[in-house]
């Protein structure tokens, strides 16, 4: 079991943090926005715990104190609201591709800023940053109970007004307004719940990978955290859960076949290089096949009424 730890254990914690940014791609999905805006929160986040790590707190020797990294989680989680508010309330008068189109702007307007601004490292990036935990699996000790409390609160968000109020704009925005629900605010709402989640992940993640730069809030990356909304599911919040795990293992597992079954060499490069290939190809194939995602309430009630 030891042995699996520490070979997997690395593995096991990124899972973990996909699945929140999954959630955080999710939540704006709620009223119906494609906002691919979580890799720049993400990286916003990065940087704060990079930042406050490396230039503020500076602890010599021994391990980070725990109370400080959630105290960057707190930070990150704050800052990133404010700038959620801040974007959310321009930006979502667009709907559609347009909205995409613009928090893809969001994304790349933050990525050239932290490859010209010297508190960033500029295109090196942060180094050093210091570790709360001996190992790399340890890290499960903020990023699994994360996860579970940001499950059990979407689950309640789905079952109270404002949950019921994001499902009533995402079905018909216009119907939603003529009773008395104001679309604006609650889609604000949503927005900004995303990416105080995407920043309180990113801040666990900078310690979790030593080192932050520009390569952490990419195009590339929303293109792979909205594969795995789409494919696990946009109806329920298990959806996200589960594909953003699976579409974090999915590299890493096709590296490995890549390396070890002795394909030719073009096949192996491409499975190897060519991730963003096949996630366009499973978004298509997904949206055609499955519009609602592999995971849908549908899919529990049915469990529910065979145990029944």
């Amino acid at each position: 079991m030891n042995d699996f730890l520490n070979t997997y254990g690395s593995l096991i914690v990124s899972m973990v943090l996909g699945a929140l940014l999954g959630l955080s791609l999710y939540l704006p999905l709620m009223t119906g926005q494609l906002s691919l805006a979580s890799p720049g929160f993400y990286a916003l986040g990065g940087y704060i715990a990079a930042i406050l790590s490396t230039q503020v707190f500076r602890v010599s020797g021994g391990l980070f104190p725990i109370p400080l990294l959630l105290l960057e989680m707190l930070v990150a989680g704050i800052v990133s609201g404010i700038l959620g508010v801040m974007v959310g309330i321009p930006a979502l008068r667009l709907r559609g591709i347009y909205l995409a189109i613009a928090t893809i702007a969001f994304v790349e307007v933050l990525r050239v800023l932290s490859l010209n601004l010297d508190i960033t490292g500029g295109a090196v990036g942060i180094f050093g940053i210091p570790q709360p935990f001996q190992t790399p699996i340890e890290y499960l000790w903020i990023a699994f109970p994360l996860l579970i409390i940001s499950m059990v609160l979407l689950y309640r968000l789905e079952r109270i007004r404002a949950g019921r109020a994001f499902t009533a704009i995402r079905e018909d925005e216009l119907a939603a307004g003529a009773m008395g629900i104001n679309p604006t605010y609650y889609k604000v709402l949503a927005f900004t719940l995303g990416a105080i989640l995407a920043g309180i992940a990113g801040a666990v993640s900078a310690h979790f990978l030593n080192t932050w730069n520009a390569r952490q809030g990419t195009f590339d990356a929303s293109i792979v955290y909205l594969t795995s909304v789409l494919i696990g599911g946009t109806r329920t919040f298990v959806g996200p859960v589960l594909g953003g795990m699976v579409f974090t293992a999915l590299p890493e597992i096709l590296r490995g076949i890549a390396d070890t079954s002795g394909l030719p060499t073009w096949l192996a490069g491409f499975l190897r290089d060519g991730r963003l290939i096949i996630f366009g190809f499973l978004i298509v194939v997904g949206t055609i096949f499955f519009p609602q995602g592999l995971v849908t309430p549908e899919l529990f009630k049915r469990k529910m009424k065979n145990k029944a």
